[in-house]
């Protein structure tokens, strides 16, 4: 998804200060909406910003660098359907939704991104129960998103431990967890 100035997201997030987002897909020529999508200004981590290249130097803004966002970088928990198939979600759905993710505003901004990232990766097993060698074996994508951490395995069993206190999953045993 286009966004606006790279420097100017930077700033927002970094400063906690991400505005919620709603995305709306239509179809045209009929006008419908076919989907709105609410994601929380506390699901946004600079992991899911992209850097766009400069503009050329003919360009009118010449150097300016804008972003994308990387949607399916932010957990599936965080992209809270307003709008599905072109019909309305009912809004106990969407608010029990909301409340799901809500105590993730409560982990500091510098944190929030490993939280995040560790449960977009969760979430990318496509399983409700998972051995932790499994989480381990997505270490590089880890290591491409957080590039300045060099102990990716504790970090990710830190987040584990997080996420469990924040009731995303349920420790089984040793190694052993499921979403919930």
């Amino acid at each position: 998804m286009i966004d606006g100035a790279y420097s100017a997201m930077h700033r927002a997030i970094t400063a906690d200060q991400t505005p919620n987002m709603f995305f709306l897909h239509y179809k045209l020529p009929q006008l419908t909406v076919e989907s709105v999508l609410l994601i929380p200004r506390f699901a946004f981590s600079m992991s899911c910003v992209e850097k766009r290249p400069p503009l050329s130097p003919k360009a009118v803004r010449a150097g300016y660098v804008g972003c994308y966002f990387v949607l399916d970088r932010i957990p599936p928990d965080a992209r809270i359907p307003i709008v599905q198939n072109a019909r309305p979600v009912s809004s106990s759905q969407v608010r029990r939704a909301y409340n799901k993710i809500r105590s993730l505003e409560t982990i500091k901004v510098e944190k929030r991104g490993w939280t995040l990232d560790v449960l977009s990766a969760v979430r990318s097993l496509g399983k409700t129960e998972f051995a932790l060698p499994e989480i381990y074996a997505l270490e590089n994508t880890l290591k491409k998103l957080h590039p300045g951490n060099h102990h990716i395995q504790p970090k990710i069993r830190q987040q584990l431990q997080i996420l469990r206190d924040m009731s995303f999953l349920e420790f089984l045993g040793p190694g052993f967890y499921r979403l919930r």
